[in-house]
């Protein structure tokens, strides 16, 4: 779907809380208006569009991307199979958000949305013109059996995601209403807003959760449009699209087709955007960011290459653990661990300087946890102290870190010392379970080579303790199958997170989805304490205290040694082929490439000229 995973909260006008203009009386407790705001008002009214985006942006043209590995199914939202990318230009949800609001959420095929104070219910009611590509109206029945659907046959996501989701009810009139179970959770309204919808008369006639290669009937501004099975899809702009004049989508979604290829190695589909083979790229390889984009086509500004800053939360990536594993059930030896990673050698040899040690699962934001835990995040991490590490009281969180000389001798001692406490004894140089008298052993899974090269280095210092880290690499059908059956040691994991974190949090790291195959929590977490901090996230009334109870699980979370911490950047890094024009305002925490972006076609000539003149020479 287009809208992002994050889960938003919104503020009730009874508790301080706001819903932009409401329509209803004030006395019954129950405000309707056309979007929803996580706090306070709203940016945008209902006739305004976003300020990020040029009303006046030309149709037309064909924008070219690229994705490496492959794909067998045009079901995004099932368990089996490999999705295409780009399908989620072919389906509309409920509402969808804004990429320059904290949190906040417009409607799209609905038009309104109602709920009380109590935030027990929300009522949507669709708008007369949402269509179907066939023309069909969007109905009630379909949104009831999209949320239906997902929750049964669906990916285990959405049985969590809408778990609270207790019932769904057609009241007439393009209304339906869904009940939440569950105690206090603000966000389901806007949870609820993420829904995508499905068409239920399509389904009546094809299995859901079966993959499929034929295209989707979908509502978006988008259709399917060509496929070559596992190498290419192509998507068409929808020329009568419903919501085409709608003030929010005037202006967007400007390419009249939108075509990805398939590349099955990273380097070749590097060496094809330098041949313009297609048009944009964003880049996360620090060493390909400042060695390979050189050349004649740079030279000339035919393709340009710049670093879009953002204010977007960067989440956490790092080295998982499995700690399903028995190996990595141990605390001690997932810290001990993490003391062989030299980030700040890694920094310097390999990644020209360019990135800054992760140290939150939230960086990049104010939900980070600082310091030692105030007076507001003791009131709800005191009652956990039984079930938490007893550093998250005492200690700052920090990465091992090193002087970046490559001599990494201190903090192998301290690892020593937390696997011989771990009780792991070195023999003949190898580290030793004494329960098995086997020696520690362990398979590092990537799907991208190009990661061998920060592996491998972490090997080599795993070596020195006695411990045998092999790496492996495998295709992107191997790697997504193993990791949705959990069936891996330790893998590079990101866990991007929103600037509003709520029920998401609960698959991320909630017990409930530890044994969920498929689900997100891919590390097993089993919490009490960290359950009990999630739904403290869930319920939070207003932003201080969202900020309060998702600090104080970021420092659970740290302090538990889930992940050794990789790093992060805060800009987007992009290199496209100079064919583009954008509106001036840059929102801050989405790059818009695909859906406010649009083709010049003067530059679109300049550049074919210049690549044709760059071939004769």
């Amino acid at each position: 779907m287009r809208s992002c995973w994050c889960c938003w909260v919104a503020r009730l006008a009874s508790i301080m809380l706001c819903l932009g203009p409401a329509f209803a009386d004030a006395d019954d407790g129950i405000d309707a208006s056309h979007g929803i705001a996580m706090h306070g008002d709203l940016n945008y009214g209902p006739d305004q569009g976003f300020d990020y985006v040029n009303p006046d942006a030309p149709k037309g043209g064909t924008l070219r991307l690229s994705a490496v590995g492959t794909f067998d199914s045009l079901n995004p939202y099932i368990i089996k199979g490999v999705a295409a990318d780009g399908l989620g230009l072919s389906f509309e949800t409920l509402m969808e958000g804004s990429s320059d609001e904290a949190f906040s959420e417009y409607g799209l095929v609905a038009e309104k949305i109602e709920v009380p104070a109590d935030r027990s219910w929300a009522i949507f009611t669709l708008r007369a013109e949402a269509r179907w590509h066939d023309g069909t109206p969007i109905t009630v029945d379909d949104v009831i059996f999209s949320m239906e659907t997902l929750k049964t046959q669906g990916n285990p996501f959405y049985r969590i995601y809408y778990g609270n989701v207790s019932k769904a009810e057609d009241l007439g009139e393009r209304r339906v209403k869904f009940s939440f179970s569950g105690g206090e959770n603000r966000e389901l309204p806007l949870i609820v807003g993420q829904l995508p919808i499905l068409s239920k008369a399509y389904y009546a006639t094809r299995k859901f959760d079966e993959t499929t290669l034929e295209p989707p009937l979908g509502s978006g501004p988008y259709r399917v449009s060509a496929v070559e099975g596992g190498r290419s899809i192509s998507y068409e702009r929808v020329k009568d699209y419903w919501g085409a004049n709608l003030p929010r989508l005037r202006g967007r979604y400007n390419y009249d087709v939108i075509h990805y290829d398939y590349f099955r190695d990273p380097t070749v589909e590097l060496e094809a955007f330098k041949a313009h083979a297609y048009d944009f790229r964003d880049e996360n390889s620090s060493k390909q960011w400042a060695t390979q984009y050189v050349g004649p086509t740079f030279d000339k500004k035919l393709t340009i290459k710049e670093e879009i800053r953002h204010e977007l939360p960067t989440g956490m990536q790092g080295f998982a653990f499995n700690s399903r594993k028995p190996l990595f059930a141990d605390p001690r030896v997932r810290e001990a661990l993490s003391y062989a990673f030299d980030f700040e050698w890694a920094n310097k040899s390999l990644f020209y300087g360019a990135y800054v040690r992760t140290e939150s699962y939230f960086s990049n934001s104010e939900l980070a946890a600082t310091g030692l835990p105030g007076a507001e995040e003791l009131v709800l991490l005191e009652p956990l102290r039984a079930d938490l590490p007893p550093e998250v009281f005492t200690k700052e969180f920090k990465a091992p870190a090193t002087d970046g000389s490559g001599n990494n001798r201190a903090n192998l001692k301290r690892a020593g010392e937390l696997l011989d406490a771990a009780g792991y004894v070195v023999k003949d140089k190898k580290r030793i379970d004494p329960a098995t008298g086997r020696p520690i052993t362990f398979e590092l899974l990537l799907v991208d080579s190009a990661f061998e090269r920060i592996g491998g280095p972490f090997a080599k210092s795993l070596a020195r303790l006695g411990i045998d880290c092999r790496l492996r690499v495998v295709d992107s059908s191997q790697y997504v199958d193993r990791l949705r059956n959990f069936d891996f040691d330790m893998v590079v994991q990101s866990f991007g997170q929103s600037r509003s974190p709520g029920n998401e949090q609960r698959e991320f790291w909630g017990s409930k989805a530890a044994d969920e195959p498929a689900s997100r929590n891919i590390i097993g977490i089993r919490s009490k304490a960290i359950d009990a901090l999630i739904e403290h996230v869930v319920a939070a009334k207003d932003r201080t205290a969202l900020i309060t109870a998702t600090r104080a699980l970021d420092r659970a979370l740290l302090f538990g040694h889930y992940v050794i911490p990789n790093w992060h950047i805060r800009s987007f890094r992009v290199a496209y082929w100079d064919i583009f024009a954008r509106p001036k305002i840059t929102p801050k925490y989405g790059l818009g490439y695909i859906d406010t972006w649009w083709i010049d076609p003067a530059k679109q000539k300049a550049i074919d000229q210049g690549a044709a003149f760059l071939k004769q020479e």
